[in-house]
């Protein structure tokens, strides 16, 4: 199967038992990230959350908001 990164357009080619592939096919929300790309990206997420200034928000805090 081929699979295109969303990012930089590159194609690879991914074997056509394997579980990406498998999701990619039966979800078509799920995008694909050459490895390149997601290497990049896990590194520039670990740096911010290093900095202290990275959070995540879930989405709870923002029903508790919406409840006050």
């Amino acid at each position: 199967m081929k699979a295109q990164c969303i990012l930089c357009d590159t194609v690879n080619d991914l074997e056509d038992d394997s579980l990406k592939a498998k999701r990619l096919r039966n979800r078509q929300v799920n995008m694909y990230l050459c490895p390149e790309c997601y290497e990049r990206i896990t590194n520039k997420t670990k740096e911010r959350y290093a900095t202290g200034n990275f959070r995540l928000y879930s989405d709870n805090s923002r029903k508790k908001k919406d409840l006050i």
